[in-house]
Formats: C-alpha cells, sequence, structure tokens
C-alpha cells in the first residue's frame, strides 16, 4: 500500500511539473511577437549543443526562453543593437536530427562573441527585417529624406 501512495504521489508531482513547463510557454507565447528557435549554447562537441525554445520580441531584444525550464527570466538577450548576421547555412550532421530540413542555422556575432542560432527558413526574412529595422534617429538607421519644396515655373 505503502509503495502504491508513493507511486502515485510521483506521477502528481510530474504532472504539475510538466503542467507548469507549459503554462509558463503559454504565458510567454501569449504576448505575441514569439518565434520558435534554437540557440548552440555549447560548441564542445561538433554539432551538438543545441538548446530549444521560444524567442520573444521586446522592443530592440530578442529574449530567448528555454522550452523545457520553469525560469521566467529569459536564457539570453540578444540586442539588435550590437548584433550583426555573418552567415548562414543548412543544417549539417547531427543538426538535422533535431532541426527540420527547411531550418536555417545564422552565424551572429554580439559584443565581440560569436552565437549561432537556427529557425525555420520562413522566419529568416522576418527576424533580418527586425534586425535591420530600428525608429528613425537610432544607429544603423536610415536618415529621412528632407521634404522636397517645390521649383518655381520659370
Amino acid at each position: 500500500m505503502r509503495v502504491l501512495l508513493t507511486v502515485g504521489i510521483c506521477v502528481a508531482a510530474l504532472l504539475v511539473l510538466l503542467s507548469a513547463v507549459f503554462i509558463r510557454r503559454r504565458l510567454i507565447m501569449g504576448g505575441g511577437g514569439t518565434i520558435r528557435l534554437q540557440v548552440r549554447v555549447s560548441t564542445m562537441v561538433p554539432g551538438r549543443g543545441w538548446s530549444s525554445g521560444v524567442g520573444q520580441f521586446v522592443g530592440d531584444e530578442l529574449r530567448f526562453h528555454r522550452f523545457f525550464s520553469l525560469a521566467f527570466r529569459p536564457k539570453r538577450v540578444l540586442n539588435r543593437r550590437a548584433m550583426t548576421v555573418h552567415s548562414r547555412r543548412s543544417p549539417e550532421g547531427p543538426e538535422r536530427m533535431t532541426m527540420g530540413d527547411r531550418w536555417v542555422v545564422l552565424v551572429c556575432r554580439q559584443a565581440g562573441i560569436d552565437l549561432e542560432i537556427a529557425m525555420a527558413g520562413s522566419t529568416v526574412t522576418g527576424f533580418l527585417s527586425w534586425l535591420e529595422a530600428g525608429p528613425p534617429g537610432q544607429p544603423g538607421s536610415v536618415a529621412p529624406r528632407p521634404a522636397s519644396t517645390p521649383r518655381p515655373a520659370e
């Protein structure tokens, strides 16, 4: 009887934990402006070290939240002003098992540190547009054209 009670408590605790993870993910994604992506957190073994999660666009930041975590704070914060994309490639070797066929790996640099992020090919265009866009007057943005005045008729 005691074993059955212990197993029941363990199963209930596991269900509560899984529910908390999925509720957290829903709360993060519920605010809108989110994409599914993977960030390479370790480069010790080639093709490995990827972490799946949700990217949340907040102003000039892309906040990366891991899928299987209880933390509401992002694991990584990518700043649009400090980040550049150096290259793009298709997943290679073991990466193909964790990513879809149409995923793209972007090699980025932020504050002198190389970072690899992967996302669906259909998401890359939107991400690059967000990266290049910015409010007027900020570094990297294009200054507005002066208003043209009509020429007097001759």
